[in-house]
């Protein structure tokens, strides 16, 4: 179990500067998980709990052309999982997608992010606890973060008519991707029986259409 509060960097781990490897295909798409990606694509960052469920939930999507497995939102350049685990390093589990949009509009994966889970519970998603599973937007451009910010405002009246408490989600600028180690990349496509923690809430999230393309 992880931390449940922030750290600070002064008590964050050190880290290290050699990067963790990392597998030049994804096992599902066959696409190189590092860039440069193709002309024309597009890049977002997602964080909903344990990243295995995560990813295979945006891989799934048409018009996604890559996804890759990391750690962001914290200070320890090229944590390891172990490190991530214990909360000083302030990371999150994301997965970094890479998608056309001329298919698949940001909008339609802040719908899958916010339908696949509980953005309402803080530092913890079901029974993950800790601030490694912290819900979390990372946008990589001005337009995905006006457009976080109004999804997220407008799923947040949607929960609060069915019940739910207000939206925790962390939306802010991308802060650096560090990828996660190799045996984390696609986990659930080499171990179909693997675990899942993804539970929606089950309020649907039904943007303005100003949210659209």
């Amino acid at each position: 179990m992880g931390l449940s509060r922030m750290i600070s960097a002064a008590e964050s781990l050190p880290g290290r500067s050699t990067p963790l490897p990392v597998p030049a295909r994804h096992a599902v798409t066959g696409n190189p998980l590092q860039s440069p990606w193709p002309a024309g694509l597009e890049e977002a960052v997602f964080g909903m709990g344990c990243f295995w469920g995560a990813e295979r939930r945006f891989w799934q999507q048409a018009g996604v052309w890559t996804t890759a497995v990391g750690y962001a939102g914290g200070y320890t350049p090229n944590a390891t999982y172990a490190e991530v685990c214990t909360g000083l390093t302030g990371h999150t589990e994301v997965v970094r997608v890479v998608f056309d949009p001329a298919v698949v509009s940001y909008a339609d994966l802040l719908r899958v992010f916010f339908e696949a889970h509980d953005p309402t519970q803080g530092m913890r998603q079901g029974n993950d606890s800790g601030t490694q599973y912290r819900s979390a937007l990372y946008a990589t451009t001005p337009r995905q973060l006006a457009q976080a910010r109004a999804a997220a405002a407008a799923y947040g009246e949607a929960l609060r008519a069915a019940g739910h408490g207000a939206i925790t989600t962390e939306i802010r600028e991308a802060p650096p991707f560090w990828y996660a180690e190799p045996e984390h990349q696609q986990y659930l496509d080499k171990h179909p029986n693997g675990y899942c923690g993804l539970r929606g809430t089950g309020v649907a999230c039904a943007l303005p259409l100003a949210q659209e393309g």
